[in-house]
């Protein structure tokens, strides 16, 4: 099932008061759905009961338990405060009776400000002519990435023993979607594996614990077809757990996300 269907369907029930759906196995990531699909569906439910369209600022997520594939969850989503210009909103998933993933959106519209920087970070990797995609592998490589291309360019693929541990490269949608929403966009981030997984031989479970995106605006439109560039960089890693943030560019080069991640990693 293309991401665009799933959306659609969350669109369907925005009148409902409650969003209940299931998701295909193909967008399974070990015992749980792919965690990035499934903090996009969570955000669309939450969008699509605003009062009005608001700029989405930042999302943080937290992946409290698994969630099945093939089975039937709800969506519930609380509008906590609507401002003049600024909206908070919180969703929950909950599957057989349990939380699996909570969500919260900050959504802040422009306002006249003298405070003015522009960001100077930039990347130097050119796009991909001769991707180097991540190999299918059975058993290994999570069934997600069927529906997305990552092609690598700086650092390592997971359990391959490396000594580094940052990644770079690019991503998009296998078939493009309609246009590239913010949804769209959150999928997308979370399909990159854990910068420290390269540094192990051998497979071992890892899983996000909290993750937080923050936007940034104005930024100019994409279509489905753009590649988006990703580098990321551990900055501490101890005790089971990594903390990571990565820079996420459009195709023009300008700073669109910034993702911040705590992993629990059990090796």
């Amino acid at each position: 099932m293309h991401i665009d269907q799933l959306l659609a369907t969350v669109d369907e029930q925005a009148a409902q008061p409650v969003t209940r759906m299931s998701i295909a196995a193909g967008w399974g990531q070990g015992r749980t759905v792919f965690g990035g699909i499934t903090a996009a569906l969570a955000f669309r439910a939450i969008e699509k009961r605003l009062a009005a369209p608001r700029v989405l600022r930042s999302l943080t997520t937290n992946f409290v338990g698994p969630l099945a594939s093939e089975q039937e969850f709800e969506i519930n989503v609380d509008i906590l405060r609507e401002g003049r210009s600024a909206t908070q909103a919180l969703a929950s998933i909950v599957q057989n009776g349990k939380t699996t993933t909570v969500c919260q959106a900050c959504f802040g519209d422009a306002r006249p400000s003298k405070i003015a920087v522009q960001d100077q970070r930039s990347h130097h990797m050119p796009q991909p002519a001769k991707a180097n995609f991540l190999p299918q592998i059975p058993k290994v490589t999570p069934k997600f990435l069927r529906h997305i291309d990552l092609a690598k360019q700086e650092g390592g693929w997971p359990f391959t023993g490396k000594r580094h541990h940052t990644i770079g490269g690019w991503m998009r949608f296998k078939q493009p979607p309609a246009n590239i929403s913010d949804a769209h966009l959150i999928a997308l981030i979370d399909a990159w594996p854990p910068t420290i997984l390269q540094m192990l031989k051998w497979p071992a479970p890892a899983s996000t614990m909290s993750w937080n995106l923050e936007f940034i605006h104005p930024h100019r439109p994409v279509s489905g077809e753009n590649w988006f560039a990703y580098q990321a960089l551990t900055r501490q890693a101890s005790d089971g757990y990594g903390h990571t943030e990565a820079d996420i560019y459009d195709s023009y080069g300008e700073l669109v996300a910034i993702s911040r991640q705590v992993v629990a990693i059990f090796d």
